[in-house]
């Protein structure tokens, strides 16, 4: 006698996205509750088309994307989509946050020490206008309506934090779309909300900065978000012949050059826990691992001899 199997109550997808990966982690109902598979495929298709639509929109390697017209404005007013705005308010607030620890305006410098292409996609280039200069002051940003006016000269790259958002964008669009709980991972910024699939709390693994594919520890969350910065990832050789990487110390304007190898962070959101985790490779590690917590925000950090530090609010999370 032919049987139906009952449609899983859970869903994982990987997807490629946003210039790497990105992970899909769908609970659509509690542990005994009825499932609606129907949600389940509006749910992955949702967040598969908003994945999409968020590159289209933010990514400097795109000649036609929102930031890139933006950037390459001049200081005209530039119409853009509302998911633009969105991530250029939250830029400003973690630029202000950090006291300016975080800074998307260092895009020239990071085109200037050998990442004007795409990692994953050579063809895809940046665009800069010939004002283009580093550091930004985000509180000269006019944002008006759907309209944006920068600087002249200013020019923003949507960098961790367009992951980080991205990530909680689509967590509370699954969870108004009705399914029980959600993971969100993009680039390795994850974004946790509603039921975990033990009922009791979303596990989320650390990696070994020295050993990919090992896991140095693992977090226990219910709602919020976790983002590491790693001076290990990302890497490429510099225009001077020199190793380079992505996180730039807006002093000097070159990539970082600390013991410190990667921060990560769990914070309210995935957008501030990527914010917060730049002033753990800028600042003295005793004076950022006071203030984090001050923030609402826990820190794990690794040095280059594998040694960790932690807030002490670290292990309310293990």
């Amino acid at each position: 006698m032919p049987t139906t199997e009952a449609p899983s109550r859970i869903i994982d997808r990987a997807v490629r996205a946003m210039g790497g990966g990105a992970r899909l982690r769908i609970v659509l109902a509690p542990e005994g509750a009825d499932v609606d598979e129907d949600l389940g495929i509006q749910a992955v298709a949702r967040a598969e088309r908003r994945l999409v639509e968020l590159e289209q929109r933010w990514s400097r390697f795109l000649p036609d994307s929102d930031l890139t017209r933006v950037n390459t404005a001049e200081g005209r007013p530039t119409r853009v989509h509302a998911d633009t705005i969105v991530l250029l308010d939250a830029m400003r607030a973690a630029w202000h946050e950090t006291d300016r620890d975080f800074d998307p305006g260092l895009l020239p410098a990071l085109v200037a020490g050998g990442y004007g292409r795409s990692l994953v996609d050579g063809s895809r280039s940046t665009a800069l206008p010939p004002s283009a200069r580093d550091r930004a002051d985000l509180d000269a940003m006019r944002l008006d309506g759907a309209t944006v006016t920068l600087p002249v000269g200013t020019t923003l790259d949507s960098g961790g934090i367009g992951k980080g958002l991205a990530a909680d964008l689509i967590a509370d669009e699954l969870m108004a779309l009705g399914v029980a709980g959600c993971l969100i991972e993009v680039g390795g910024d994850v974004r946790v909300r509603g039921t975990a699939p033990d009922g009791i709390a979303w596990r989320v693994r650390v990696e070994d900065p020295f050993d990919l594919a090992s896991t140095r520890t693992t977090v226990r969350l219910g709602d919020g978000g976790i983002a590491t910065s790693s001076q290990r990832k990302r890497r490429w050789l510099g225009v001077d012949g020199a190793d380079a990487h992505h996180l730039i110390d807006p002093a000097t304007l070159r990539s970082t050059r600390t013991s410190t190898q990667t921060v990560t962070v769990i914070a309210a959101t995935a957008a501030r826990a990527e914010a917060l985790t730049k002033p753990g490779v800028l600042r003295p590690l005793d004076d950022y691992l006071a203030w984090l917590p001050t923030r609402g925000a826990a820190a794990l950090t690794i040095d280059a001899d594998g040694v960790e530090r932690t807030t002490p609010n670290w292990s309310d999370y293990a």
